[in-house]
């Protein structure tokens, strides 16, 4: 591997040219491609396998056209003063605002309250419901103005007018200030860390190539494959951070052999050779990691998981390529100030191996091993507690901001109606076998409504054929709430009793009830996803390191870490502790798609800092440094730049703490906090810690073992030696600038 990467990175130099030209027509061919693509259409959000899906399937095969997915905006009317929504003047407004919803050019229709029965007992609120012939992706600005300037109007006449519904989501991609905010935070790391504007320029300039790439292939692919919004968001999360650091490790590397005297060429291939291993193999494991999430069998994580993939490949492929032709054009200014004086004056830079911050830290804990040890394990264990509170759902307009319409109308169906009238679930009767379908439906509708937890069931609606219907059942309790959770638990318990008096069968769906049935297919999932994400590493890293004890000490270090940091999502985004500081306005269940998904992307992550700090370790060790010195080794060259790379991913994945969307918010939180702790706790105190206590035995293989795994010489040993002689004269410095 490392003579293989030694050749790509010796050509890339010398065929710098060529390598910029081939990456630049990439760039504008997939620039091209996404501009030009028709843009994506919506697709609805479908989740095989579970109840509540195959209920909506039945309804769209048995109700053809009647589930169609047409946008929808319910608008709330609430009387001002404690009068009524039915008095002669509040019922005027609310009749001229629904008449002016409905002259829309994209408007299907809309409801009068008055006549659907649509107000609330006390008659403080009502509302209607406006259908658009288009899906939401679909609806104009002239639409979407035209919806804005009617509740304005409304509002005028002295009635609180609000409204939700993905009529009223925003449309669009990504606004770029998360990202241009993470950029700047990481060229302020990159300056101090390298203290040379080339060399922090180096990696962002890299990084935002490979990110362009992967956002104009997502885009073009995004009509044919369905791909959402959310999909180019982690892309560019993830290019970003992996971007920058896998090219940070590269510049780092070839600085440290051009201060052992190498010329500029062979340093950037013995950099290619040694750092660009550990990129490859680190790019791996997060690549693993992320397509991992097509095992799920969930549509939305697989094209989430994989976009992001495609993205890490592009990075690693930029570092090994782009980057090394990049030194080429600019050989000497990446260098320190102090090494471009040198040359300036004809002179050669000595290497230097004073005793750095890195190497202090690790003689610290090389010390004392086990407190160090103890105290990192209970940190992260007493961080890790609130995981067991965990509770899972899908959160919707009640975790918006109280300033938005749709958590205002959200509040306001909640006040007049009840918590219930927000998620309701929807029952699908199937009487294709029945002898009588309406005293099949009748009987299932008076069985489930007499369950405790229900407030009340609708009228049954059926299909033209008359041997399916549909009906809505109202919880006593909020779509969230644990109660609706046992209430739909409770319907379906009773099923078996129920259909058999019946003579039909029925199941039960809706927003509710889908969120719920996620919730559990995600927990189910989690376990045997971490079995192949994790045994998968595991065997690469046992391949990376030659070592078992190894592998399964990174491993037991990201479960710790990715524990952490979910316990840390609960505290703020469940249990409120400083969701304030956060513009977290309600707290609630964790989003159902979110342990899975942190998993993934921690866990890449965390063999990202495992495979760059210990490749080190292990490359002194097998040059005949004892096991301790090769510890204080790896943390001399690496400590600074793992430590530079982790505080650029979380300010990358912070910047996207202020996105507008909810799943996003928690994303970034979540990785943010993942990576502190893995960086700063796990791989920084505890994997020391842990060599430090196992010696010579941490790097021991079976023999047996040792014969059967193929050698990749991620170490470099192959390149060293013969370079060793080579004197930098040999070659000619090719640019002094």
């Amino acid at each position: 591997m490392a003579a293989f990467l030694y050749r790509i990175g010796r050509l890339s130099f010398r065929r710098r040219w060529t390598v910029a030209l081939v990456w630049a027509a990439v760039l504008a061919a997939v620039g091209l491609a996404g501009m030009t693509a028709p843009e994506a259409e919506e697709e609805p959000f479908s989740m095989p396998g579970i109840e509540s899906q195959e209920a909506f399937d039945l309804m769209e095969e048995r109700f053809p056209g009647a589930a169609a997915d047409g946008a929808t905006a319910r608008v709330v009317f609430v009387s001002p003063n404690g009068e009524k929504v039915t008095a002669t003047e509040n019922k005027k407004a609310v009749k001229a605002a629904i008449a002016e919803l409905g002259d829309g050019t994209q408007v299907a229709s809309t409801v009068d309250p008055y006549e659907s029965g649509a107000v609330s007992e006390d008659g403080s609120t009502a509302y209607t419901t406006v259908t658009y012939k288009v899906d939401a992706s679909g609806l104009t600005d002239a639409s979407r103005s035209h919806l804005e300037e009617s509740l304005e109007h409304a509002r005028d006449s002295g009635l609180a007018v609000e409204a939700g519904g993905d009529a009223m989501e925003e449309m669009g991609g990504p606004s770029g200030t998360a990202e241009a905010i993470g950029m700047s935070v990481a060229a302020v790391v990159l300056l101090l860390t390298f203290g040379s504007l080339a060399a922090a320029g180096l990696p962002l300039l890299t990084a935002l190539i490979g990110v362009g790439i992967s956002l104009f292939a997502i885009t073009a692919l995004a009509g044919p494959l369905g791909l959402t919004d959310t999909t180019s968001t982690v892309a560019i999360m993830l290019g970003l951070a992996v971007g920058i650091d896998y090219a940070l490790f590269i510049v780092s590397r070839y600085r440290e052999e051009r201060a052992k005297g190498r010329t500029p060429q062979e340093a950037v291939a013995l950099a290619t050779g040694t750092a660009g291993s550990a990129v490859v193999f680190a790019g791996l494991t997060v690549v693993i990691a992320l397509a991992g999430l097509s095992v799920v069998g969930i549509p939305m994580l697989t094209e989430m998981g994989l976009g992001a993939a495609g993205a890490v490949v592009v990075g690693v492929l930029i570092a090994l390529t782009l980057v090394p032709a990049f030194l080429g054009f600019w050989p000497n200014a990446v260098l320190t100030r102090k090494d471009r004086k040198a040359r300036l004056a004809g002179g050669t830079p000595r290497e230097t191996r004073k005793v750095n911050g890195g190497a202090r830290w690790a003689s610290f804990v090389l010390r004392r091993p086990l407190p160090v040890l103890l105290a990192a394990v209970a940190g992260l264990g007493a961080l890790a507690l609130p995981m067991t509170d965990l509770q899972l759902g899908m959160p919707g307009d009640e975790a918006m901001s109280t300033e938005t319409s749709q958590r205002r109308a959200y509040d306001a169906l909640a006040e007049g109606f009840g918590p219930g009238f927000n998620g309701p679930l929807t029952v699908v009767v199937d009487a294709k076998d029945a002898d009588d379908p309406k005293a099949a439906a009748e009987t299932v509708s008076e069985r489930i409504g007499g369950t405790e937890g229900v407030v009340s069931v609708s009228p049954a609606q059926f299909n033209e054929a008359g041997d399916t219907a549909v009906f809505s059942v109202v919880p006593t309790t909020a779509p969230t709430d644990q109660e609706t959770k046992d209430l739909v638990s409770s319907i379906r318990g009773d099923r078996p009793g129920v259909e058999s008096e019946a003579g039909a069968t029925f199941e039960v769906t809706g927003t509710t009830a889908m969120n719920i049935d996620v919730s559990e297919k995600v927990q189910s999932a989690l376990v045997p996803y971490l079995l192949v994400v994790v045994g998968l590493a595991v065997i690469l890293l046992l391949v990376v390191f030659r070592s078992i004890l190894v592998p399964l000490k990174a491993a037991a270090g990201f479960l710790l870490s990715v524990l952490a940091s979910l316990g840390a999502v609960v505290v703020v985004f469940q249990q409120g502790h400083g969701a304030d500081l956060l513009g977290v306005e309600t707290t609630g269940p964790i989003m159902s798609l979110m342990p899975i998904f942190l998993v993934g992307i921690v866990f890449g992550l965390a063999m990202d800092y495992e495979v760059f700090l210990v490749s080190r370790m292990r490359e002194a060790y097998v040059h005949g440094e004892r096991p301790a010195q090769a510890v204080t080794s790896g943390f001399q060259h690496s400590a600074r730049v793992v430590v530079a790379a982790a505080l650029i991913m979380i300010a990358v994945f912070s910047g996207f703490i202020g996105d507008s969307d909810a799943m996003i918010k928690m994303i970034g939180f979540g990785l943010a906090s993942a990576v502190l702790l893995d960086a700063f706790v796990v791989r920084m105190a505890i994997v020391p810690a842990v060599l430090a206590l196992l010696g010579e035995r941490a790097w021991r293989l079976p023999k047996w073992l040792d014969r059967i795994l193929p050698r990749v010489d991620v170490e470099g040993e192959a390149l060293t030696r013969p370079t060793e002689p080579e004197a930098q004269p040999a070659e000619k410095d090719l640019t002094r600038a």
